[in-house]
């Protein structure tokens, strides 16, 4: 590299190394230390906002008198408690946060509130895991405070002892993450000398105050080409991402910002940042920007971008934006730390800020989905995309069940029954036959359709179709009876291939959540589903064509946590 090339990235460098000499008041107004000062950016209105934090959606659990309510556990509560995604005990959990491995253990720490099932009150949960499938809990992580709830953030490995907070120069583990009352939110730091288990805070946060009522979810990688801690976080109202770098955890100066770009919604939230490998070669940032509301689907979702990194500003490589999923059901996506192999690898909240605090469960609220690996591919069309692919979950199948059928005629049906209660998993590889050239003009819309359906006795049905000729699969939840609300819609669909009339499938079922990942895990759909019985069917349909199935594996999936559900065990 030439000495042109590494000036700017030195002159970083210094002007970080001189930032923490002035303390972390001296860049609160986030201007970088070798541009001149700049007028401060509008900020959300402080007046939207007397009892609880800045953000789109109520904390009814702030209001007096919630945490005095006993919790009462119902029938509800078991049946629709999943046996493989992790579910709290009780209370109330949204955000996935600090996803950190630590060479051991993974760790999922989560927005939480344990006094009642409604948001508010937020804590860090936390639990671990050797697979990120079989999880443990721990007592709560981190606590709301005088200083405010403990909103998301992220956890690092300060390997090095860079902060100099650590006894020794093995470092540990540092979180940082947001400080939120009605009137800030600022950023905090606190380490743990227990490996996570427990933490404390920083004797002089916040370490990044701008000001604002409306600035939070902060993740930080370290940039090795630049040598400095990076951290990503959200001016949410204003609709921007902004970059912070420092050598130290504690002094932090602001690099650039990023937006407004992609959807409108209302609130811009948790951003994550990873360089993401390409299937065939190479690798390319991708920058995750949740938005609530504001999805196409109506709430909450995660949107993405796919561009380059320098270690100061992000550059998207075009002007398309994707979202993760098709369906309503996945929030706040967090990438997990210190990945062996430099893994890509993710959970969401497997919920939507519309309804998450009217669901049927009483004791309990809010369910993560499983860990899904990530990777960036070519679709049909030549664009670049994220593939989503769930990890691990062969480890928990049982004894196949066996469903033999190979071919299905067009306008015929066979169906298998399914045990009862218990977690699913399907995989399945299809082609629809060509289209019959004498239909009459009306009926070649509904022509060339494969539907899977599980269903019961009651006449509820849960189904996933492909329309061949359209080359489009849907997700249909309408006709389950357990839970009804103006926001709670019921079909979804996404474009798989054009011209193509081949579809492979992989869906995990298990109590009250849904996963689809069809074409490769290029499109995902998540989705909460309550049936007001058990489903104990599964049928598969084919209309106007037959079809030929190449592969079908249905497998039960083993129980994983010590929770009360449908399924001893």
């Amino acid at each position: 590299m030439t000495d042109d090339a590494s000036a700017p990235r030195l002159s970083r460098r210094f002007a970080l190394s001189s930032l923490a000499a002035f303390g972390a008041a001296g860049i609160s107004g986030g201007a970088r230390a070798d541009e001149p000062a700049k007028s401060t950016p509008p900020q959300a209105p402080d007046r939207t906002r007397k009892s609880e934090p800045n953000s789109s959606h109520p904390e009814p659990a702030d209001q007096p008198g919630v945490t005095a309510h006993p919790v009462i556990k119902t029938q509800s509560d078991v049946l629709y408690r999943p046996l493989i995604h992790f579910s709290p005990t009780t209370g109330f959990m949204n955000d996935p946060n600090g996803l950190i491995f630590d060479g051991t253990h993974y760790h999922l720490y989560y927005q939480y509130d344990p006094f009642a099932p409604y948001a508010g009150h937020v804590h860090w949960g936390h639990a671990i895991s050797t697979d990120m499938l079989h999880w443990e809990d721990q007592p709560i992580a981190i606590d709301e405070t005088k200083d405010g709830e403990a909103f998301t953030g992220c956890t690092v490995l300060d390997v090095k002892n860079t902060s100099g907070l650590f006894d020794t120069d093995k470092g540990g583990m540092a979180a940082i993450y947001t400080r939120a009352t009605p009137h800030k939110q600022t950023q905090y730091l606190a380490i743990s000398k227990d490996n996570g288990q427990s933490f404390t805070e920083y004797a002089h946060n916040p370490v990044l105050d701008i000001g604002s009522n409306s600035f939070r979810d902060p993740k930080i990688l370290f940039h090795k080409p630049t040598n400095q801690w990076v951290m990503v976080i959200a001016k949410s109202r204003l609709h921007q991402i902004a970059f912070y770098a420092s050598i130290d955890l504690i002094h932090w100066t602001h690099l650039s910002d990023f937006g407004p770009s992609g959807l409108f919604g209302v609130d811009y939230e948790c951003p994550n940042l990873l360089e993401i490998p390409v299937e065939g070669g190479g690798s390319r940032w991708v920058l995750f920007v949740s938005v609530n509301p504001g999805g196409p689907t109506g709430g909450s979702i995660t949107q993405y971008f796919i561009g380059d990194f320098d270690g100061s500003r992000f550059t998207p490589g075009d002007t398309v934006i994707g979202l993760t999923d098709f369906a309503k059901d996945a929030y706040a996506l967090q990438l997990y730390d210190n990945m062996p192999n430099g893994e890509a690898v993710a959970i969401a909240w497997l919920g939507n800020w519309q309804y998450c605090q009217e669901l049927p469960t009483h004791s309990w609220r809010g369910a993560m989905t499983l860990p899904r690996t990530l990777a960036l591919r070519h679709d049909a069309a030549g664009w670049l995309r994220l593939a989503q692919k769930p990890r691990g979950v062969e480890a928990l199948r049982g004894a196949e069940i066996a469903f033999p059928t190979r071919r299905i005629a067009a306008g015929s049906s066979t169906q298998a029954t399914l045990p009862l209660g218990g977690a699913l998993e399907l995989v399945m590889s299809v082609t629809v036959d060509e289209r019959p050239h004498d239909l009459p003009l009306g009926d070649k819309g509904r022509t060339g359709r494969f539907v899977i359906v599980f269903g019961n006795e009651q006449g509820e049905s849960l189904t996933i179709g492909f329309d061949a000729f359209s080359g489009q699969l849907w997700l249909d939840r309408n006709d389950l009876n357990g839970f009804s609300q103006p926001f709670f819609t019921g079909q979804f669909s996404t474009a798989l291939n054009p011209d193509d009339r081949h579809f492979d499938i992989h869906l995990i079922l298990d109590a009250c959540t849904l996963e689809i990942f069809a074409n490769g895990g290029l499109s995902v759909g998540t989705a909460l589903i309550f049936p007001s019985n058990p489903l104990t069917f599964l049928r598969l349909e084919a209309s106007g064509a037959g079809a030929s199935i190449e592969n079908l594996a249905l497998y039960p999936l083993k129980k994983t946590m010590p929770r009360e559900t449908a399924v001893s065990g």
